[in-house]
C-alpha cells in the first residue's frame, strides 16, 4: 500500500487524548536524525497497537505549505507501540526539553493520522498468528488458567507461569500455553551473566528504568518442568517449548536442569520442538544441549558488532564472541539457529551494521532473523553507549530487501518457529 500523502502529525493533551496537527505532517527517526518517511513505507496501525503520549518531547513535522521542518508546539509528542509480528521502519521523532523523563521499556515506532485512521511505518514480517490480539478471549485463558491450577497444584512453575504471567501481566506466550496451543513458556533461572541496561525483569535500585515485570524467583525442579511440557509437546498444534523467558534470567545457567528435563521429557515423547532463548554466552552449555536433543536457538542481541553489543549488554565472564560461537555449535549439531535481533532504526540500519550481519550470517550458517522492536528510550540508549553518530543509514526496508537478495535461504519473522516449520513448511495455515 501506498499513501498518496503523508499523515498528518499527532499530539497529546497530556490528559489522555490525541489530535491530528493538520499543518505538519509527520517525520520519522532514524539515529539522532528526524527524516521524511516515503509514503509506500505506512501501513494502517495493526490491531492489538497502542498509542503513547512522550512526556516533555515536541513532535517534529514536517510543515505542510512551506515544507521545512519544524516542531509540534501543541502539547506532547506522540508514539506508535506496534504488536508482535510487525517491525517498525522509523521511531517516532521529537525534541526532549531537558527535565524530560526517561520513557519506559516499549517501541517507540512513529505514528500519523490520514483519512479517519492511525498509520504507522512497518511492516508485518511474520505470517504467524501466535500473538495477534484477536486470538484472545479472556474468558478461554482464565478458564485455561484455572485448568491447569486444578490439575498441577504442587508445581510452582505452572503457579508462576498462570498467576504471574498469563492473568497479571497477559503475557502472550503464557496465554497461548493456558489455551493449550503453539509455543509454550519455560523459565528456569532467576540470576543472569548480563547486565544488559534495557533488561525488562531487573533494574538497579535507581529506578531511572522500572522493570516490566518481576523476576522469576525460584529455581525449577526437573520434575516440575517435564510435569506440564510433556502433555503440551503430546497434545498441543504445532508444539514448542521455549527455555528463556522475560520473566527471568539467563537459562544456560541453569543448563544442568535443562539438560536432565530435556532428556526425561524426550523418555516420553518425541514431539514437537525443544527451543532455548538465550544470550548464547556458554557455547559448552549448548553443545551438552544439544547432544541430549536441544532442536533450536534464538539467539538475542542488539547488533552484529562487538563494540555496539559490549556496552548494552555488559556481561560477565563471556564476550561476543561466545554468542556467535553458540551459534556456529547449533549449526554444527544441525538444529535451527534464529537471533533475536533488536531494531533500532538508525543503527541496525547502517552501513557498517549490515556488513556486519552479512559476516554473522555467513560464519554462522544463520537460519533466521526474528526482527524485533528495541523496547528502550532512543535518546537514552544511545547516549548510555555512546553513539553521536551512527554513520551512513540504508533503512530498515531497503536492509531487509538487502538481506532477503544475497541470502534467500535465511527466514524473516518474529516467532520461533516449531517442528513442523522447521522442516520446511513456512506457508500453512496458521489459524487452525
Amino acid at each position: 500500500m501506498s499513501l498518496s500523502q503523508s499523515p498528518y502529525i499527532l499530539y497529546s493533551d497530556g490528559k489522555g487524548n490525541i489530535f491530528e496537527d493538520t499543518s505538519l505532517y509527520v517525520t520519522g527517526r532514524s539515529g539522532w536524525d528526524a527524516v521524511p518517511v516515503p509514503n509506500d513505507h505506512w501501513i494502517e496501525l495493526p490491531d492489538g497497537g497502542s498509542l503513547y503520549e512522550l512526556p516533555g518531547r515536541k513532535g517534529i513535522g514536517i510543515d505542510v505549505t512551506t515544507g521545512e521542518m519544524r516542531l509540534c508546539e501543541k502539547g506532547w509528542a506522540v508514539a506508535a507501540f506496534i504488536p508482535p509480528a510487525h517491525t517498525g521502519f522509523y521511531l517516532a521523532a521529537y525534541e526532549s526539553s531537558k527535565d524530560a523523563p526517561t520513557l519506559p521499556l516499549f517501541c517507540y515506532t512513529a505514528a500519523g493520522w490520514l483519512n479517519n485512521k492511525f498509520y504507522v511505518p512497518a511492516v508485518r514480517i511474520e505470517p504467524d498468528i501466535r500473538q495477534d490480539c484477536p486470538g484472545y478471549d479472556q474468558d478461554k485463558v482464565n478458564e485455561g488458567a484455572a485448568y491447569l491450577l486444578k490439575h498441577y497444584p504442587h508445581n510452582r512453575l505452572v503457579n508462576h507461569l498462570m498467576n504471574n504471567c498469563a492473568l497479571t501481566y497477559h503475557c502472550p506466550a503464557a496465554r497461548n500455553f493456558s489455551l493449550g496451543r503453539w509455543e509454550c513458556p519455560v523459565p528456569v533461572s532467576s540470576g543472569c551473566n548480563a547486565n544488559c541496561l534495557g533488561c525488562i525483569s531487573f533494574q538497579p535500585d535507581e529506578k531511572i528504568i522500572v522493570p516490566t515485570q518481576d523476576r522469576l524467583d525460584f529455581i525449577p525442579t526437573v520434575e516440575e518442568i517435564v510435569e506440564f511440557t510433556v502433555p503440551h509437546l503430546e497434545s498441543a498444534p504445532y508444539p514448542i517449548i521455549s527455555f528463556g523467558q522475560g520473566c527471568e534470567g539467563e537459562p544456560l545457567l541453569m543448563w544442568e536442569t535443562i539438560r536432565d528435563a530435556i532428556i526425561e521429557i524426550r523418555k516420553h515423547t518425541s514431539k514437537g520442538s525443544i527451543n532455548i532463548n538465550t544470550n548464547g554466552s556458554r557455547p559448552d552449555a549448548v553443545e551438552e544441549l544439544c547432544k541430549v536433543g536441544l532442536d533450536s536457538i534464538r539467539v538475542s542481541t542488539n547488533s552484529a558488532r562487538r563494540e555496539i553489543y559490549m556496552p548494552y549488554y555488559r556481561p560477565n565472564n563471556y564476550d561476543f564472541d561466545d554468542i556467535v560461537e553458540s551459534l556456529k555449535v547449533v549449526n554444527r549439531f544441525g538444529g535451527w539457529t534464529s537471533i533475536n535481533y533488536f531494531v533500532f532504526p538508525g543503527m541496525t540500519d547502517s552501513v557498517a551494521e549490515y556488513e556486519a550481519l552479512r559476516k554473522l550470517i555467513k560464519e554462522t550458517g544463520l537460519k533466521m532473523i526474528q526482527w524485533r522492536n528495541f523496547n528502550i528510550d532512543p535518546d537514552w540508549y544511545l547516549g548510555k553507549i555512546g553513539i553521536t553518530d551512527t554513520g551512513e543509514c540504508l533503512g530498515i526496508k531497503q536492509l531487509q530487501e538487502l538481506i532477503r537478495d544475497e541470502f534467500p535461504q535465511v527466514k524473516f519473522g518474529y516467532f520461533n518457529p516449531s517442528m513442523e516449520r522447521i522442516k520446511g513448511k513456512f506457508d500453512y495455515d496458521f489459524a487452525h
